[in-house]
């Protein structure tokens, strides 16, 4: 196993990398009579893009998807859906400095160490727009989720320390950094600007929400959904932490505090996450996601060269100030194509739902 495959019952590969001809995801898995556009796709895809306003890289990329194959006559066919993304703007020429430099916080080193050999030409697999098929991917899983009631949404809950008070889910969408507090986000917008200026980066934390999730969707012991969903999100480059339900803020409270109580109407509380033994329990599935800052800063740091020498580097070409918010679709996709997975794995089992006794 090479490492560029997810899934079981929903799989998808990736391939390509930043500045190579293109990119794209093969899906093999997706149930047949699915509607299915490029279109569809494509409106995933945009959320994604880059080049959309001055607080994401300048690089202009229409991320344009192609279906190749497993889609006939608007619909998947149950056979494998190839998907396909040209990159149409790459300029390898500001990397050239980079040839035998490694980047500070990148996987240059560590890609060099492992395979010997690495594309220093934006950071080939281990560049940020290896996500675009990733996205490409959610697109399909989510049209697999409508048909189940299921949806699956992120936002930006903080950037840059700047962390939103108002949780107004209609709100998401109206900016560009998909913030749920409008207020917040002219502050983090602002403070993007500022930090560009000084030709540093900032992280932050994306929160990502699934509603209408059946319970029962997991597996027991190394499949845990929770373990899928940290393992789907922590692949993603720029992640570095996962908490679900209360995360870390369990390790402060009681029992009694933390135990979500059952009644016959449901949880009164969701400490959990929407997920308990490694089982959907039917309550919302809530996530959240720690986004490190862009390596690729042009503050000079020290380095050394693949002699092992010594060095300094200074990283031009167009970059992100902060993943986000380009990463919160992403965090979506991934969401998304393991609540796929768990699906399709789960129906194996021929249970029939409470609702159709």
């Amino acid at each position: 196993m090479a490492g560029n495959t997810f899934g079981e019952a929903f799989k998808v590969t990736t391939w390509g990398e930043s500045h190579g001809l293109a990119l794209g995801a093969v899906i093999d898995g997706c149930p047949p009579h699915i509607e299915l556009s490029q279109e569809y796709i494509q409106r995933e895809m945009e959320r994604r893009r880059p080049g959309r306003s001055k607080l994401t890289s300048p690089r202009k990329e229409p991320d344009e998807v192609l279906i190749l194959s497993g889609v006939f006559e608007g619909k998947t066919t149950g056979t494998p859906i190839s998907l396909i993304i040209y990159n149409k703007d790459v300029d390898s020429s500001k990397y050239q400095p980079l040839k035998e430099a490694f980047r500070p916080g990148h996987a240059d080193y560590t890609y060099f160490k492992k395979y010997g050999i690495r594309d220093y030409r934006g950071g080939g697999r281990a560049a940020a727009r290896e996500t675009v098929a990733r996205v490409a991917a959610g697109a399909v899983a989510k049209k697999v989720l409508e048909k189940e009631g299921i949806n699956v949404f992120a936002y930006t809950l903080e950037l840059g320390g700047i962390r939103a008070q108002v949780m107004d889910f209609q709100e998401i969408n109206k900016n560009e950094l998909f913030c749920p507090d409008r207020k917040a986000a002219k502050a983090m917008e602002k403070r993007i600007v500022e930090v560009k200026r000084e030709r540093d980066s900032i992280g932050g934390i994306v929160e990502i929400v699934a509603k209408g999730c059946p319970a029962g969707l997991g597996e027991p012991v190394f499949d845990k959904l929770d373990a899928e969903l940290a393992k789907a999100l922590m692949s993603v480059g720029a992640v570095k932490g996962v908490e679900i339900g209360s995360g870390f803020a369990a390790a402060r409270m009681l029992g009694s505090v933390n135990n979500d109580q059952i009644t016959p109407q449901g949880f009164r509380s969701n400490n959990a996450g929407g997920i308990l033994g490694g089982i959907s329990n039917g309550d919302d599935i809530i996530v959240r996601v720690a986004v490190k800052p862009i390596p690729s800063i042009g503050i000079e740091q020290d380095t050394v060269d693949v002699h092992m020498k010594p060095t300094t580097i200074s990283v031009k070409g167009r970059h992100d100030v902060s993943a986000i918010p380009r990463i919160v679709p992403v965090c979506e996709a991934m969401v998304r194509l393991v609540l796929v997975d768990h699906l399709l794995r789960q129906r194996t089992l021929g249970l029939r739902d409470d609702s159709e006794e």
